[in-house]
């Protein structure tokens, strides 16, 4: 855990007894359990019992009563496993994702997001957690002039999907099952109603132009502005590829982002995260527009599920 402005980050939860059920136990404390999550950002729920399965997950989400957030335009690889429950991005276990906020680069996303470890990893596979205010007040303290662009113009998202879901890397979801079309009218339909448009290549591919969108909002609830946006994502995963980040990633006008100053954003995000190893039932909370998130390289099996709110 680490302290911002005297408040611990991320709050974790344990029960001072076994007796109670856990979903039972959301239900009756729910009003106290958004106040911490406002206060906190994130909250880590250890030991609460049953929390052994999924269904145990499912059960868990649905007593949180929160409405169920569906996966459209999501470019990860993620599969059903049971109720309101799917998997992470199934991106090969060596390569880190990078921080962000859940689906930043579309109109809606996800408030809240909840993590479950079904099967903790051997040894890495942390998922490392970021106060997104923080972020903003670094970079606006070190890069003035970019935070400025910035939020005057936005950020234009460039990913190219392909015809068929290639489980390589973390982008890696097709644009038939991220549209859940075959149709390439329909996708482009679809795509519109994301403010996102659809370039087709000859090999069935195609280049998916996504924004300009916000990348840096104001959280009325708290009061301050936060980093809600999927640069460093983006910039970990043009690395990975080899591509030039501007093939990419662009401010909303088109102009091209410094690099260097990208990849001091993922220093300062390094610099302020935390990340706590998973155990066996644990149940993270996060809310999606406070905080950023991310997932460490790990040492096989691994198996965390997760829930979009």
């Amino acid at each position: 855990q680490k302290r911002n402005d005297g408040v611990a980050f991320p709050a974790v939860l344990k029960p001072n007894t076994t007796a109670s059920n856990f979903p039972d136990l959301i239900r009756a404390e729910k009003s106290w359990l958004d106040s911490l999550l406002h206060k906190h950002g994130a909250i880590l729920f250890r030991g609460f019992t049953p929390s052994t399965t999924p269904k145990d997950f499912n059960d868990a989400v649905e007593a949180f009563g929160y409405e169920d957030h569906p996966y459209m335009g999501g470019v990860a690889n993620r599969h059903h496993v049971y109720g309101r429950v799917y998997t992470t991005n199934e991106a090969p276990p060596q390569v880190k994702i990078s921080y962000h906020h859940e689906m930043a680069y579309l109109p809606k996303y996800p408030s809240k997001l909840l993590f479950f470890c079904d099967l903790p990893p051997a040894g890495g596979g942390e998922t490392p957690l970021v106060p997104s205010h923080v972020i903003y007040d670094r970079m606006k303290h070190k890069h003035p002039e970019f935070v400025e662009k910035l939020e005057k113009h936005g950020a234009i998202y460039m990913n190219v999907t392909r015809g068929e879901d290639d489980e390589s890397y973390a982008g890696g979801r097709s644009w038939k099952s991220v549209f859940m079309t075959d149709d390439k009218k329909v996708a482009e339909q679809k795509a519109a109603k994301l403010a996102s448009k659809l370039v087709w290549r000859d090999d069935d591919s195609v280049l998916t132009i996504m924004g300009p969108m916000k990348a840096i909002k104001y959280d009325e609830k708290r009061g301050r502005k936060i980093w809600f946006n999927s640069i460093a994502l983006t910039y970990e995963a043009c690395m990975d590829k080899g591509l030039d980040l501007s093939e990419m990633l662009t401010f909303g006008d088109g102009t091209p982002m410094p690099i260097e100053v990208v990849r001091d954003c993922v220093k300062l995000l390094d610099e302020e995260s935390v990340a706590l190893p998973w155990e066996k039932g644990d149940v993270l909370l996060v809310d999606n527009l406070a905080v950023l998130h991310a997932r460490n390289p790990f040492t096989p099996p691994r198996r965390i599920l997760a829930s979009l709110c």
